[in-house]
């Protein structure tokens, strides 16, 4: 009987453990999560209580489209209406909270601006166009910033796509070309946001935990406190190679875990939440470089002297160009998303997102439909933000971002909603945790073809790589979609199902989107 091992259990694992049991008809007791933390989930991350705070990394954006997630998880159960799937819960929470942004774009003087037009001029629009018709090989080594001129950068077009994507100016151009390609269908809506929302809850309640026990139901095993060292690959003599041990670190014991040609070990190589710090409302966060995790480790180790497994160096070699941070606040009394309400001119969970442009931290909000963790009691309500702009001094605290505590930051946002009557009834009230995270931004981080080793990689007999950081053309990465697809593509790959791919929407292949798309940018 054969044996499925995945290392790590973000998105990726968890995805690619479910179509081996659903679609690979695999019993789930063959099949073994490695993982080195105390917890699944990955970059779904979410924690907490009321009393301490409530706490995440970061919060995703969902769209119609993701195609991939929600066929899959039209067959797991939600955790909290097991009658329901996580994608009918997820449509229902769509129907109900439907965003609708009045207030995208914030300038210093805390008044919101019109967002509608995308400010392009003549050369903004010929260098956007060139860049979505040339061939992606021409963007190698590229950033965005070669592509464009300052003007560009300037533009309403960019602070919104950037803060909803989380793009920099120094960035993959190959990466924003596939973004600028991919989400050509919100190009009409890019300052209201429609078509835009959330989960019912947070991520790792919302879709990991219920996979997790759709998982754990079928004999699946999770195994904490593990890293995977190395991986024992042998070459064969009639070619290719096969992966025949997993060097496996279990608190500080060594074992080696033998592997046969015919089981198979799908690898996450690459972790964009890899070294991530929390603060608290007294603290910064502190990043601590002299720690690495497993993941980038592992993918460092396998790709020495084999070019076929990417170069891991191109992603996580460059902390300043990927770091960025975010925060969580857990409120405990309502005069903040009340006076927000009133700000936006939306219910808290309908507004969108909120950027203020003339940030020196490019800070942006998310007022999130209420409760968002199942915990959370009637009176307690969780926002949450973050700042790309990681090492610049903010307009009203004088620090970077990186050195403010969790009520620091509330000051800054506060200091630009000029909020001021409030404020000290809005800080007493707030639990402000902020999370550094120095490779959130790395799989954006400028390229070349190869760079991102192939789902199976070239002579592979039982390897595959699943997550941000294995290449699929036409997908984007920073999405739950792409890890998910990678997992759908390594099982179905590996296995020889006879199945065929969710096919990954494109928009621009279709003529009412395109126009739609060419009419916006002209305006």
């Amino acid at each position: 009987m054969s044996k499925y091992y995945f290392v790590g259990s973000g998105i990726a694992s968890l995805a690619g453990a479910a179509y081996l049991i659903r679609d690979g008809n695999v019993d789930g007791s063959d099949i073994v999560l490695f993982e080195e933390s105390p917890q699944f989930g990955g970059a779904l991350d979410a924690h907490g209580d009321a009393a301490t705070g409530y706490f995440m990394s970061g919060s995703r954006m969902f769209e119609s489209k993701y195609n991939c997630t929600f066929e899959l998880l039209s067959s797991i159960p939600s955790g909290s209406n097991p009658v329901i799937s996580v994608t009918e819960e997820t449509n229902l929470v769509r129907a109900e909270n439907t965003w609708n942004a009045k207030a995208r774009l914030v300038n210093l003087q805390g008044e919101t601006t019109d967002a509608h037009p995308l400010g392009f001029d003549g050369r903004d629009r010929f260098d956007l166009l060139a860049m979505v018709t040339k061939p992606e090989f021409t963007l190698n080594s590229k950033r965005i910033r070669d592509c464009f001129a300052p003007h560009f950068f300037q533009s309403n077009f960019w602070y919104e796509w950037c803060t909803l994507f989380a793009f920099q100016p120094w960035h993959s151009a190959i990466e924003f070309r596939r973004y600028l390609l991919r989400f050509m269908h919100h190009f009409s809506t890019i300052d209201t946001q429609q078509g835009i929302y959330r989960t019912h809850f947070n991520q790792y309640e919302s879709i990991a935990a219920p996979l997790v026990a759709w998982l754990r139901e079928r004999g699946v095993s999770l195994r904490f406190g593990a890293t995977v060292t190395n991986l024992g690959i042998k070459q064969q003599p009639a070619g290719g190679f096969v992966v025949e041990a997993l060097s496996v670190e279990t608190e500080g014991t060594s074992q080696e875990v033998s592997v046969n040609e015919k089981d198979c070990v799908f690898v996450t190589n690459g972790s964009m939440t890899a070294g991530k710090a929390f603060g608290s409302m007294s603290a910064a966060p502190v990043i601590d470089h002299s720690t690495r995790t497993g993941a980038w480790d592992l993918w460092e180790t396998l790709a020495r002297d084999r070019p076929q497994f990417g170069n891991p160096a191109a992603f996580d070699r460059n902390v300043p160009e990927s770091v960025w941070e975010s925060f969580s606040v857990t409120v405990s009394e309502p005069l903040f998303l009340d006076r927000m309400q009133a700000f936006t001119g939306s219910v808290a969970g309908r507004g969108g997102l909120t950027t203020f442009k003339d940030s020196n931290w490019l800070i942006t909000l998310s007022m999130f439909h209420q409760p968002f963790f199942a915990s959370q009691p009637p009176g307690v309500s969780v926002w949450w933000g973050y700042g790309l702009y990681f090492d610049q001094p903010g307009n009203f605290v004088k620090k970077t971002m990186g050195e403010c505590s969790g009520k620091e930051i509330l000051e800054e946002v506060l200091g630009h909603l000029r909020f001021d009557s409030d404020r000290e009834a809005i800080i007493a009230a707030s639990n402000v945790i902020p999370c550094v995270m120095p490779y959130i931004t790395s799989q954006f981080m400028v390229r070349k073809a190869g760079d991102r080793p192939r789902i199976i990689p070239k002579g592979s007999k039982n390897l595959a790589f699943i997550g941000q950081f294995c290449d699929q053309p036409d997908d984007v990465v920073f999405t739950v979609e792409y890890s998910i697809r990678s997992a759908q593509r390594a099982v179905y790959t590996l296995l020889a199902l006879d199945k065929k791919l969710t096919p990954i929407y494109k928009g621009a292949h279709d003529p009412r989107v395109l126009f739609e798309a060419l009419a916006t940018v002209g305006r």
